[in-house]
């Protein structure tokens, strides 16, 4: 999972999540190509109860010296952030969830790679199980976020299937909150029914963000292209 979509209509939100919280998603702006060091709409605890705040994708810990890492920190697989020197104090104190329309993702049994979107069957907002923190060192503030991963049948072939951890919005509050065993409460938790479609490989471009870029498309139409850098799967590094 290197880009993801957030475009919520308030109506299609589940009534599980707190009003404030829905309100909140339903104002938010719609943004269709969200990448590496791009913000997105977050569900977090500032210390107040559930809230919603734009954070910027890919973990910086606090104790960086600078507000960047070497690693690829977009994602973060459940059975390493715990033990991650990276993950390990987010993943005890600050928790989140981020909401989703769908997620791309790229086949790359077929030359050249297409890009397909990824989303409930259901046409449900899906909520993936997320980790957050917080860089001091910058004004304002550098508030960032990875998404756990673990391997997921629900993803349909040929994608891998690997993917973010979802979460019912039902048991949103409680991930936020600190479960007991947080490992054994992901991987106990029923994953959605998903399906996926190709679309335009238009998806590369960083600076591309509209609706069209859901629609669906016969990519062996279309002009061969490489990914962009950041779309590259690369193992997590502790």
């Amino acid at each position: 999972m290197r880009r993801f979509a957030q475009a919520f209509l308030p109506e299609a939100l589940p009534p599980e999540l707190p009003h404030a919280v829905a309100h909140a998603l339903g104002q938010a702006p719609e943004r269709y190509n969200i990448a590496v060091r791009k913000p997105a709409s977050v569900i977090h605890d500032p210390g107040s109860g559930l809230a919603v705040a734009d954070f910027t994708w890919g973990l910086v810990p606090s104790w960086s010296k600078l507000p960047e890492t070497k690693y690829t920190t977009v994602t973060a697989r459940l059975d390493r952030a715990p033990g991650s020197r990276i993950y390990r104090s987010a993943w005890e104190k600050r928790r989140c969830a981020v909401p989703l329309t769908g997620y791309y993702k790229w086949d790359r049994t077929t030359s050249p790679a297409r890009p397909y979107f990824i989303q409930s069957r259901a046409g449900d907002v899906l909520f993936a199980a997320g980790l957050w923190d917080r860089w001091p060192a910058e004004e304002p503030e550098l508030l960032t976020f990875t998404v756990l991963t673990m391997p997921n049948a629900a993803i349909p072939e040929p994608l891998v299937q690997d993917g973010p951890v979802f979460l019912p919005a039902a048991a949103v509050a409680d991930w936020i909150a600190g479960p007991w065993l947080p490992s054994r409460f992901l991987t106990r938790m029923k994953q959605p029914q998903l399906e996926a479609y190709p679309v335009s490989r238009a998806i590369r471009s960083r600076d591309v963000d509209d609706y069209t870029l859901l629609e669906p498309a016969d990519a062996d139409s279309e002009p061969a292209s490489a990914p962009d850098e950041d779309w590259i799967d690369e193992d997590d590094i502790d």
